[in-house]
């Protein structure tokens, strides 16, 4: 089942309430649903209960930093696209981003051309992940079906 733009829901977090405002109207006026988070703290609690596509992550926010976030949704085995935000675009955020398992990264201010570029990229990549799945699920139970008795 391939997530359409009116089916996929991003989760903005970001501790800057304008920043939250402005991502989400624009992914919402794009045909994104949206829930938005103002902590670190709260974005691991949506992420675990709800049903997330797309994780915006800003990195640098008090408390659970973007950093803390990531680690804290692998440790829970979510595998939740994560494209960073950040003000700093240096080599240290990527390379600790990458080690985390961030998808993607935008530095602010943020293009709304590159993001719903980067949206759409990784909802393709999640839907392409989720095909494959199945697939190797297919094979496997075809596998156990077809397996010669001894």
């Amino acid at each position: 089942m391939t997530t359409t733009t009116a089916e996929a829901t991003i989760l903005v977090v970001d501790d800057d309430a304008d920043c939250r405002t402005i991502l989400g109207h624009l992914l919402e006026r794009s045909g994104y649903h949206t829930r938005r988070a103002a902590s670190g703290e709260e974005a691991v609690r949506i992420a675990l209960a709800e049903p997330i596509d797309v994780i915006l992550l800003d990195v640098m926010m008090p408390g659970m930093d973007g950093f803390a976030v990531c680690e804290a949704l692998h440790q829970a085995g979510k595998r939740i696209p994560i494209i960073l935000l950040t003000a700093r675009d240096d080599i240290d955020v990527r390379l600790e981003g990458m080690h985390r398992g961030v998808s993607e990264f935008l530095t602010k201010p943020i293009n709304r051309i590159e993001l719903l570029a980067r949206v759409r990229a990784q909802l393709h990549i999640r839907d392409l992940a989720r095909q494959l799945e199945r697939v190797e699920g297919n094979l496997q139970a075809l596998g156990h079906r077809t397996a010669p008795r001894s």
